[in-house]
Protein backbone atom coordinates (compact mmCIF):
# COMPACT_ATOMS: atom_id res chain seq x y z
CA UNK A 1 0.00 0.00 0.00
CA UNK A 2 2.82 2.44 0.78
CA UNK A 3 3.93 2.54 -2.85
CA UNK A 4 0.56 3.31 -3.90
CA UNK A 5 -0.83 5.86 -1.50
CA UNK A 6 0.50 8.99 -2.89
CA UNK A 7 -0.78 7.70 -6.60
CA UNK A 8 -4.64 7.59 -5.63
CA UNK A 9 -3.74 11.25 -4.28
CA UNK A 10 -2.17 12.83 -6.96
CA UNK A 11 -5.24 14.40 -8.52
CA UNK A 12 -6.46 15.67 -4.75
CA UNK A 13 -3.67 17.12 -3.28
CA UNK A 14 -0.81 19.78 -4.92
CA UNK A 15 2.69 18.93 -5.27
CA UNK A 16 3.52 20.29 -2.00
CA UNK A 17 0.68 18.68 0.14
CA UNK A 18 1.36 15.37 -1.82
CA UNK A 19 4.91 15.31 -0.34
CA UNK A 20 3.84 15.66 3.07
CA UNK A 21 1.81 12.91 3.20
CA UNK A 22 2.92 10.97 5.95
CA UNK A 23 4.98 7.22 5.01
CA UNK A 24 4.41 5.68 8.17
CA UNK A 25 0.68 4.46 9.60
CA UNK A 26 0.09 0.49 10.76
CA UNK A 27 -2.44 -1.26 9.23
CA UNK A 28 -4.78 -3.46 11.88
CA UNK A 29 -7.47 -5.19 10.67
CA UNK A 30 -9.53 -3.00 8.86
CA UNK A 31 -8.43 0.24 10.50
CA UNK A 32 -5.06 2.51 9.08
CA UNK A 33 -3.64 4.60 12.19
CA UNK A 34 -1.03 7.67 11.02
CA UNK A 35 1.49 8.19 13.69
CA UNK A 36 2.38 11.25 12.47
CA UNK A 37 -0.01 13.69 10.31
CA UNK A 38 1.58 17.00 9.52
CA UNK A 39 -1.04 20.58 10.76
CA UNK A 40 -0.45 21.64 7.12
CA UNK A 41 -2.86 18.83 5.99
CA UNK A 42 -5.27 19.09 7.97
CA UNK A 43 -7.81 20.65 6.17
CA UNK A 44 -7.08 17.41 3.57
CA UNK A 45 -7.36 14.66 6.45
CA UNK A 46 -10.71 13.98 5.43
CA UNK A 47 -10.27 13.84 1.51
CA UNK A 48 -6.94 11.71 2.45
CA UNK A 49 -9.17 9.23 4.65
CA UNK A 50 -12.11 8.77 1.78
CA UNK A 51 -9.87 8.40 -0.93
CA UNK A 52 -8.25 5.53 1.21
CA UNK A 53 -11.51 3.63 2.25
CA UNK A 54 -12.72 4.20 -1.98
CA UNK A 55 -9.12 2.61 -3.07
CA UNK A 56 -8.97 -0.37 -0.55
CA UNK A 57 -11.59 -2.63 0.57
CA UNK A 58 -10.10 -3.44 3.62
CA UNK A 59 -9.92 -0.27 5.36
CA UNK A 60 -13.22 0.54 7.43
CA UNK A 61 -11.55 3.67 9.32
CA UNK A 62 -8.88 5.79 9.40
CA UNK A 63 -7.42 7.16 12.46
CA UNK A 64 -4.05 9.80 13.35
CA UNK A 65 -2.80 9.59 16.61
CA UNK A 66 -3.12 12.56 19.04
CA UNK A 67 -1.01 11.12 21.48
CA UNK A 68 1.76 8.27 21.24
CA UNK A 69 2.08 5.14 23.20
CA UNK A 70 1.89 6.74 26.97
CA UNK A 71 0.57 6.03 30.29
CA UNK A 72 0.75 2.96 32.56
CA UNK A 73 -0.44 0.31 29.28
CA UNK A 74 1.30 1.86 27.03
CA UNK A 75 -1.85 2.78 24.46
CA UNK A 76 -2.04 5.81 21.97
CA UNK A 77 -4.97 8.29 21.61
CA UNK A 78 -6.80 8.17 18.80
CA UNK A 79 -8.89 10.89 16.05
CA UNK A 80 -10.97 9.36 13.61
CA UNK A 81 -10.49 11.06 10.24
CA UNK A 82 -13.41 9.59 8.60
CA UNK A 83 -14.81 5.93 7.90
CA UNK A 84 -16.39 3.95 11.00
CA UNK A 85 -15.90 5.20 14.34
CA UNK A 86 -15.16 1.63 15.44
CA UNK A 87 -11.49 1.53 17.26
CA UNK A 88 -12.31 -2.74 17.46
CA UNK A 89 -11.28 -4.92 14.57
CA UNK A 90 -9.52 -8.23 13.83
CA UNK A 91 -6.42 -8.98 12.69
CA UNK A 92 -4.81 -12.05 11.27
CA UNK A 93 -1.06 -12.89 11.47
CA UNK A 94 1.39 -15.90 11.55
CA UNK A 95 -2.01 -18.35 11.45
CA UNK A 96 -3.86 -16.34 13.87
CA UNK A 97 -6.51 -14.54 14.47
CA UNK A 98 -6.77 -11.36 16.91
CA UNK A 99 -9.38 -9.26 18.17
CA UNK A 100 -8.40 -5.83 19.76
CA UNK A 101 -9.20 -2.10 20.23
CA UNK A 102 -6.48 -0.72 18.81
CA UNK A 103 -6.70 2.53 21.38
CA UNK A 104 -7.04 0.64 24.42
CA UNK A 105 -4.38 -2.27 23.85
CA UNK A 106 -0.45 -1.85 23.00
CA UNK A 107 -0.52 -3.86 19.75
CA UNK A 108 2.06 -3.36 16.85
CA UNK A 109 1.62 -5.35 13.74
CA UNK A 110 5.54 -3.85 12.91
CA UNK A 111 6.64 -7.09 14.83
CA UNK A 112 4.42 -9.33 13.04
CA UNK A 113 8.40 -11.18 11.54
CA UNK A 114 9.79 -10.65 15.06
CA UNK A 115 7.08 -12.92 16.46
CA UNK A 116 7.32 -15.64 13.74
CA UNK A 117 11.30 -15.04 14.63
CA UNK A 118 10.70 -16.33 18.04
CA UNK A 119 8.32 -18.89 17.70
CA UNK A 120 10.42 -20.55 15.05
CA UNK A 121 13.07 -20.98 18.09
CA UNK A 122 10.53 -22.56 20.27
CA UNK A 123 11.28 -26.37 20.42
CA UNK A 124 8.73 -29.30 21.10
CA UNK A 125 7.14 -29.73 24.71
CA UNK A 126 8.98 -26.43 25.77
CA UNK A 127 7.16 -24.60 28.83
CA UNK A 128 6.99 -20.91 28.20
CA UNK A 129 6.04 -17.69 29.85
CA UNK A 130 5.36 -14.64 28.41
CA UNK A 131 5.37 -11.26 30.50
CA UNK A 132 3.44 -8.76 29.57
CA UNK A 133 1.43 -10.98 27.17
CA UNK A 134 -1.47 -8.22 26.26
CA UNK A 135 -3.68 -9.65 23.58
CA UNK A 136 -2.29 -12.66 24.12
CA UNK A 137 -0.49 -12.43 20.20
CA UNK A 138 2.97 -13.72 21.51
CA UNK A 139 1.21 -17.07 23.51
CA UNK A 140 -1.08 -17.49 20.42
CA UNK A 141 1.76 -17.15 17.76
CA UNK A 142 3.96 -19.67 19.56
CA UNK A 143 0.66 -22.22 20.40
CA UNK A 144 -0.29 -22.11 16.77
CA UNK A 145 3.08 -22.42 14.98
CA UNK A 146 4.74 -25.37 17.25
CA UNK A 147 4.51 -27.92 19.17
CA UNK A 148 5.04 -25.84 22.65
CA UNK A 149 3.78 -27.92 25.91
CA UNK A 150 2.07 -24.65 27.75
CA UNK A 151 2.38 -21.16 27.59
CA UNK A 152 1.83 -19.38 30.53
CA UNK A 153 0.94 -15.31 29.60
CA UNK A 154 0.74 -12.43 32.89
CA UNK A 155 -1.00 -9.21 31.18
CA UNK A 156 -2.14 -6.41 33.73
CA UNK A 157 -3.65 -4.33 31.07
CA UNK A 158 -7.59 -5.32 32.50
CA UNK A 159 -9.15 -4.73 28.80
CA UNK A 160 -5.83 -6.30 26.98
CA UNK A 161 -6.71 -9.45 29.34
CA UNK A 162 -10.03 -9.63 28.30
CA UNK A 163 -9.20 -9.52 24.25
CA UNK A 164 -6.77 -12.55 25.07
CA UNK A 165 -9.42 -14.66 26.56
CA UNK A 166 -11.86 -14.06 23.63
CA UNK A 167 -8.82 -14.41 20.99
CA UNK A 168 -8.01 -18.24 23.16
CA UNK A 169 -11.58 -18.94 22.18
CA UNK A 170 -10.99 -17.36 18.45
CA UNK A 171 -7.70 -19.48 18.16
CA UNK A 172 -9.49 -22.49 19.86
CA UNK A 173 -6.42 -23.29 21.84
CA UNK A 174 -5.99 -24.44 25.08
CA UNK A 175 -2.21 -24.84 26.16
CA UNK A 176 -2.23 -21.28 27.21
CA UNK A 177 -3.45 -20.43 30.87
CA UNK A 178 -3.39 -16.46 30.56
CA UNK A 179 -3.45 -14.74 34.32
CA UNK A 180 -4.41 -10.69 34.65
CA UNK A 181 -2.24 -8.56 36.97
CA UNK A 182 1.00 -7.21 38.06
CA UNK A 183 3.91 -9.71 37.22
CA UNK A 184 5.89 -8.08 40.12
CA UNK A 185 3.12 -9.62 42.07
CA UNK A 186 1.86 -12.76 40.63
CA UNK A 187 5.41 -14.25 39.47
CA UNK A 188 7.06 -15.03 42.88
CA UNK A 189 3.78 -17.17 43.41
CA UNK A 190 4.15 -19.20 40.10
CA UNK A 191 6.01 -22.63 41.21
CA UNK A 192 7.59 -23.41 38.47
CA UNK A 193 10.21 -22.39 36.01
CA UNK A 194 10.10 -22.19 31.93
CA UNK A 195 12.50 -23.08 29.47
CA UNK A 196 12.05 -19.95 27.69
CA UNK A 197 10.58 -16.23 28.60
CA UNK A 198 9.71 -13.89 26.73
CA UNK A 199 9.44 -10.04 27.83
CA UNK A 200 7.58 -8.18 25.03
CA UNK A 201 7.71 -4.78 27.12
CA UNK A 202 7.44 -1.27 25.02
CA UNK A 203 9.63 0.32 27.34
CA UNK A 204 12.10 -0.58 30.66
CA UNK A 205 11.52 -4.63 30.39
CA UNK A 206 15.07 -5.18 31.68
CA UNK A 207 13.79 -3.69 35.46
CA UNK A 208 11.58 -7.32 35.20
CA UNK A 209 14.99 -8.94 34.67
CA UNK A 210 15.46 -10.13 37.88
CA UNK A 211 12.08 -11.34 37.77
CA UNK A 212 12.69 -13.68 34.60
CA UNK A 213 16.04 -14.94 35.35
CA UNK A 214 14.47 -16.27 38.82
CA UNK A 215 12.11 -18.59 36.82
CA UNK A 216 14.20 -19.84 34.40
CA UNK A 217 15.28 -23.06 34.07
CA UNK A 218 19.30 -24.00 33.56
CA UNK A 219 20.21 -23.51 29.75
CA UNK A 220 16.61 -21.47 29.02
CA UNK A 221 16.06 -18.34 27.19
CA UNK A 222 15.11 -15.04 27.43
CA UNK A 223 14.39 -13.13 24.54
CA UNK A 224 14.46 -9.42 26.13
CA UNK A 225 12.78 -6.28 24.61
CA UNK A 226 14.19 -2.90 24.79
CA UNK A 227 15.48 0.87 22.89
CA UNK A 228 18.93 1.49 21.83
CA UNK A 229 21.21 3.18 19.36
CA UNK A 230 21.85 1.21 15.92
CA UNK A 231 25.10 -0.93 17.29
CA UNK A 232 25.76 0.61 20.57
CA UNK A 233 24.09 -2.16 22.65
CA UNK A 234 26.82 -1.90 25.74
CA UNK A 235 24.44 -0.04 28.19
CA UNK A 236 21.82 -2.82 27.62
CA UNK A 237 24.10 -5.94 27.85
CA UNK A 238 25.98 -4.14 30.56
CA UNK A 239 22.70 -3.83 32.51
CA UNK A 240 21.36 -7.67 31.87
CA UNK A 241 25.09 -9.34 32.96
CA UNK A 242 24.48 -7.36 36.07
CA UNK A 243 21.39 -8.31 36.84
CA UNK A 244 22.67 -12.32 36.45
CA UNK A 245 25.58 -11.51 38.63
CA UNK A 246 23.64 -10.44 41.57
CA UNK A 247 21.06 -13.83 40.86
CA UNK A 248 24.37 -15.41 40.61
CA UNK A 249 23.57 -17.24 37.32
CA UNK A 250 25.77 -17.02 34.14
CA UNK A 251 24.51 -15.45 31.18
CA UNK A 252 25.32 -15.60 27.46
CA UNK A 253 24.23 -13.02 25.05
CA UNK A 254 23.48 -15.37 21.83
CA UNK A 255 21.80 -12.59 19.49
CA UNK A 256 20.67 -9.08 19.46
CA UNK A 257 18.21 -8.27 16.64
CA UNK A 258 17.02 -4.79 15.34
CA UNK A 259 13.52 -5.21 14.94
CA UNK A 260 11.93 -1.77 14.30
CA UNK A 261 12.75 1.68 14.74
CA UNK A 262 11.37 4.08 17.59
CA UNK A 263 12.84 7.68 16.60
CA UNK A 264 15.66 8.74 13.71
CA UNK A 265 18.45 7.15 15.65
CA UNK A 266 16.88 4.64 17.85
CA UNK A 267 15.68 0.93 17.19
CA UNK A 268 13.63 -1.48 18.93
CA UNK A 269 15.57 -4.50 19.65
CA UNK A 270 15.66 -8.17 21.22
CA UNK A 271 18.39 -9.65 23.36
CA UNK A 272 18.38 -13.74 23.14
CA UNK A 273 19.62 -14.54 26.32
CA UNK A 274 20.80 -17.91 27.46
CA UNK A 275 21.13 -18.60 31.34
CA UNK A 276 23.45 -21.24 32.19
CA UNK A 277 23.22 -22.08 35.51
Amino acid sequence: MKNKLKDILKNKLTNKELAMVPSSYDIVGGIIIFSDFPKELSKKEKTIGNEIIKNYNQIKSVYKKTRKYSGEYRTPKLKLLTGENNKETIYTENNTRLKLNVEKVYFSPRLSEERKRISNQVKNNESVLVMFSGCGVYPLTISKNTKVKNIMGIEINPTAHKYALENLKLNKTKNIELIKGDVKNILPKINKKFDRIIMPLPKGAENFLDLAVSKIKKNGIIHLYSFSEENKYDEITKIIKNKCKKKKKQCKILNIVKCGQFSPRVFRICVDIKIKQ
